[in-house]
């Protein structure tokens, strides 16, 4: 099966996770997000690096600041499987195509062909409410223009799951897109790439780099994006395919041109398929 088990943390586990990975983030009062789906002694065998560790912006950009605790902010240093890690497919077998992606998010994927691409992205928002302690607003509408919802009320990881095999089940790509409103602005760390149908795709932006404008260049803003795919594997950083010399990293304004912003395994995104998850 998979080179990398998770369980439940406590959240004083996680944060000692945190600290030995990214101390910045660990502060003495708990006010770092953990991962709730890293098991910490599992994690340092599996030799895990940060997300914002393992790919520095393009040349002349930097990270913006983020809000605390947001999640965007929760995103930034995801944590990633050695370099080199190959995807794997929910049934443990390796993905046919190792070509698309740049790294592999340290993210379980349960052992059923369900956490798919929106199934991935609507796995990792209520991963970040759990740990941001706000439960009660994991909630997810699975019927396009309707308003029956399905809430998490459960306790414990195993409660959790439940709830999120549920959600794979019913909900998608197109109730996903369906419930996110239209982005406002530039990208920004946490927005979702969606294209919402039977099937549709959607790709998270996991974090957003800024190059100032120049003499001879006009500002820049960069995406590094991740999807799970089909069948459900698990949750990768995609490569670009159209500049190998940015990839991993997006230029944000092909969303604005002809033909769009191209993944490698799916037809290109433009602006208006950007979509933007509520503040909890």
């Amino acid at each position: 099966m998979f080179p990398l088990r998770v369980r439940r943390l406590g959240v004083s586990s996680a944060l000692l996770y945190i600290t030995a990975l990214h101390p910045a983030r660990a502060h003495a009062d708990g006010t770092a997000v953990p991962y709730l789906f890293i098991d910490a002694q599992t994690s340092a065998a599996a030799s895990l690096s940060p997300l914002s560790e393992r790919f520095s912006p393009p040349a002349g950009a930097t990270r913006p600041p983020l809000a605390p605790r947001s999640f965007a902010a929760w995103l930034r240093p995801l944590p990633l499987l050695p370099p080199g890690s190959p995807v794997h497919l929910f049934d443990g077998r390796e993905k046919p195509r190792q070509d698309v992606h740049a790294a592999v998010v340290a993210l379980d994927v349960p052992p059923r062909d369900l956490q798919q691409c929106a199934d991935a992205i609507m796995r990792l928002r209520a991963e970040y409410l759990l740990a941001l302690g706000k439960p009660d607003r994991i909630a997810f509408h699975p019927d396009p223009g309707r308003p029956r919802a399905l809430t998490y009320s459960g306790h414990g990881r195993a409660d959790f799951m439940r709830y999120l095999t549920r959600v794979f089940a019913e909900a998608g790509s197109a109730s996903l897109q369906a419930e996110l409103p239209p982005a406002q602005g530039a990208v920004q760390p946490g927005d979702v790439l969606i294209q919402g149908g039977h099937p549709g795709h959607a790709v998270l932006v996991l974090d957003v780099a800024v190059a100032p404008q120049t003499a001879d260049r006009p500002a820049r803003r960069y995406l590094l994006l991740a999807q799970s795919y089909m069948p459900a594997q698990q949750f990768h950083v995609l490569r670009n395919p159209r500049d190998p010399a940015l990839s991993p990293w997006f230029d944000e304004a092909t969303l604005d041109t002809d033909p769009g912003l191209a993944t490698p395994e799916w037809r290109p995104f433009h602006r208006h398929d950007v979509r933007r998850f509520p503040v909890p």
